[in-house]
Order: structure tokens, then sequence, then C-alpha cells
């Protein structure tokens, strides 16, 4: 009888152990002074992986952007900052959407701190550290009667031969978050002239359960006739988890069922308070994976980075792939 109760704890720990134990992809920055990143974006450029992400100032302060590099996508090294440098950016910067033009790295990004005023920015890079601002910053804030004309959460995805830009607002009662649509032509130099909203309402916003009140955090990709995007559901920590939806015109979207499509982690593990804010990518050697944030305190003052690797049915729906 004890033989078989030893072998039951142990089988528990286990368990336990294995609740624990920290995906292969497990990034975060410790600049703050707390373990914070969040928002992942990849890119390849000049033979490298690229991640730029959020993360606080001192003691929780502002946001600015972290840059990071690696040479497999789950080994990665902080390369540098990208801080305030010009007024509208005084509160701070963050969430960045980012890709490469020839041999420019081209990044959108959110100020943050100014509530109904928070813009879509754009810099651009040719080492993608050091970051010139453009001139007509920032270049979107969408406008009507279905918006209380703030942006926040920029993707730019090219597709049916033109820039789309997915942002993230809410409505006038500033209560629900959702997503909007803007385009600009394919030979553009994304100045704020260049960008036209497509839409005088939402194209997406939370209709499902675990959606609650929050739409946001859109990543974007092209894969046969349809634009994939994957996007977060509910605020942070509610738990926010990830939803995929497709479209054939970038405006019109279905959903892939009622459930997420990434959840968060059950009690115990990294991600027990959220898996959220995605970023999905097709690396150098054509496998997709699904970045995405992580916590399991709910305080915001713990932030993690990983990815998943994606399968695709049929050609047809993504899945994750087994590990």
């Amino acid at each position: 009888m004890k033989n078989i109760l030893f072998i039951c704890v142990f089988i528990a720990w286990g368990i336990s152990c294995s609740a624990q134990q920290k995906p292969e992809m497990y990034f975060t920055d410790t600049s703050s002074g707390n373990p914070v990143a969040k928002d992942p974006k990849i890119v390849f450029f000049k033979k490298s992986y690229w991640m730029y992400y959020s993360i606080p100032g001192k003691d929780m302060s502002g946001w600015h952007i972290g840059i990071a590099k690696s040479d497999n996508l789950k080994d990665w090294k902080k390369a540098g900052e990208i801080n305030s440098g010009a007024e509208y950016e005084k509160n701070g910067l963050c969430a960045p959407g980012a890709l490469v033009r020839n041999d420019t790295i081209h990044l959108f990004y959110q100020t943050y701190g100014n509530g109904l005023k928070d813009a879509i920015c754009h810099a651009y890079s040719t080492d993608g550290i050091n970051f010139k601002r453009n001139e007509t910053n920032p270049i979107f804030s969408p406008t009507g009667d279905w918006t209380c004309g703030r942006a926040i959460d920029a993707e730019v995805v090219e597709f049916q031969g033109k820039y789309f830009l997915y942002f993230a607002t809410r409505d006038s009662s500033y209560k629900i978050q959702k997503q909007g649509v803007a385009s600009a032509p394919i030979k553009t130099s994304f100045n704020k002239k260049d960008w036209t909203q497509l839409t005088n309402t939402s194209v997406m916003e939370p209709t499902l359960d675990w959606e609650k009140n929050c739409v946001e955090g859109a990543s974007c990709i092209k894969k046969g006739k349809y634009l994939y995007m994957f996007y977060a559901g509910a605020y942070n920590n509610e738990p926010q988890q990830i939803g995929v939806a497709r479209s054939t015109d970038g405006i019109h979207w279905e959903r892939n069922g009622v459930k997420p499509f990434l959840e968060n982690g059950k009690e115990g593990t990294w991600n027990s308070a959220e898996s959220g804010h995605p970023d999905v990518y097709k690396d150098k050697k054509g496998q997709y994976w699904l970045f995405y944030q992580g916590n399991n305190t709910k305080d915001g003052k713990s932030w993690y980075l990983s990815n998943l690797k994606l399968n695709w049915k049929n050609d047809d729906w993504p899945i994750i792939q087994k590990q």
C-alpha cells in the first residue's frame, strides 16, 4: 500500500513539474527592473531574425521598444532599444509592427499614454537598430462616429496589390476595443497622406463570449487566396486568448469557429493568466510560427514571449503542430 501511495505521489509530482516546464522559446527583458516583454513582431533582415517588442521604462513608467536578434527563432539576444525621440512620443511608444522592403525595415508603432490621441506612427532603418521618424507622423488616426479616434496595435501587410493597415480602436464610449482598416498604394512612402480609411465601421469587433469587450493585436499573413488574421480577444489577463479569422478581400472576415485558437495555459503554467497579442510568421525555411505573450501573475509586472509551430489543415485553416 505504501508503494502504491509513493507511486501516486511521484506521478503527481511529475505532472506538476511538467506543467511548470518552460517552452523552448521563453524570452523576456529585465531592463525595467521586472521581466517584461510584450507585443512581439518578427522579421528577417541582413541574414538574421529580428524581434521588436514592447518594454516599460524603469519602475514600469512609460513604454518603449526593445530589439532582439536570433539565428534560430528560439534563442534571442537583445540588440538595442527604440526610445522616445519626438514630441508626440514623449509619453511613450510601443506595440511595434514591421515589414522589410528592399534594404529597409519599416516600423509601425503607436504612441502611448495619450488616451484618445494615441495614433499610428512610422519609422525606418537600414541597420535594424537606428530608426528615422517619418516627418508626417503620426501617419494615421481613424475618423467617424464608430470610433473614439484612437489607433493602436498597427499591422501593415501587402495584399492584393496594396498595403493594408490594421489597427485597434475603441467605440465612442471607450469601452469596446475593435479592429479597423486603412490602405495605401504599393509604392507608398507610408506618409500620412497616402492612407485611406476603407470603412466607416469596424471590420471585426468582439462577438464571442471569450472575446469579452476586446479584439486587438491583429497579425496577418497571406496564404493561398486568403489573408489570415490572428488576433487577441479580451483585454489583458481576463484572460486574453488568441483567435484566427480569414478574408478574401481584407475587409470581411470569417472566424475559425467559436473557440479560441490558442487558449491561456492551465493553472500553474507560465501562461495561465493569458496567451495574447500574436504574431504569425513564415521563416526562411517555409515553416509557420505563432509568437505570443503570456504570464501567470496577472499583475502586469511579468510578461514572457514564446512561440509555437503551425501546420495547415488541407491548406485551409492553421493548426498547432504537436510537439
